[in-house]
């Protein structure tokens, strides 16, 4: 346990955390307009669209890592901003992990709504920022799977965080990359108690959100 009390239990933990709620909050305000408009929308094209969305849902995260690791390398079209081996570059794979989730679960949120809804908002005159705030109501549970099903994906992710953040000690180490390194170093001790550490994450976070979702239809 040494080695991993050296690697700073809590520092690892609270950067997990920024992280993933970092890129869960970018993929919300993304997503949720993107699958709004998509759901409420016809337009040519929009079922290659929708096609497109649920494949990215099924993207592999390594590649996704590596299209973001070839942007920021040096060399690449974003490597003036010294962004590689970066919070900010595992932040960018986590939220294009996380954004087809999140489009694909609001627009069949929005996609159960009576077809007639928004046309009896507007034959009662009913405010724009109101319709959207009634919308927001309407589909309250399928955002909440949204958010469960992007924070999921987030906390549980490591390829594509190691290809972009490179698990650099006190900058880039996260949970599943410490656990990755200790496995690797046959260290099982300390690999076990941070994989406790990130399980009870997910379990309380995932729960919280769980409770709220069902407290809701009670």
């Amino acid at each position: 346990m040494s080695e991993l009390a050296a690697a700073g239990l809590l520092e690892i933990t609270l950067r997990t955390l920024g992280v993933c709620l970092g890129a869960l909050v970018i993929a919300l305000l993304l997503g949720v307009p993107a699958g709004i408009w998509l759901g409420r929308r016809q337009f040519p094209g929009r079922r290659a669209l929708l096609g497109v969305v649920n494949s990215g849902m099924g993207a592999p995260p390594v590649v996704v890592g590596l299209v973001v690791a070839q942007l920021f390398f040096r060399s690449g079209p974003l490597g003036d901003l010294e962004l590689w081996y970066s919070l900010h570059a595992m932040v960018t794979a986590q939220v294009l992990i996380a954004l087809p989730l999140v489009v694909a679960l609001v627009v069949a949120a929005v996609a159960a709504l009576d077809e007639d809804w928004e046309h009896q908002l507007r034959t009662l005159g009913v405010p724009t920022h109101w319709r959207i705030w009634l919308l927001l109501r309407e589909i309250r549970l399928g955002l909440l799977a949204a958010v469960i099903a992007a924070l999921g994906g987030i906390l549980s992710e490591v390829g594509a965080v190691m290809q972009t953040g490179g698990n650099l000690e006190g900058e880039t180490r996260v949970l599943t990359t410490a656990i990755l390194m200790y496995t690797r170093m046959g260290l099982f001790e300390s690999a076990y108690a941070l994989a406790a550490v990130l399980l009870g994450l997910m379990l309380v976070l995932a729960g919280t959100l769980t409770w709220v979702q069902y407290g809701e239809r009670r």
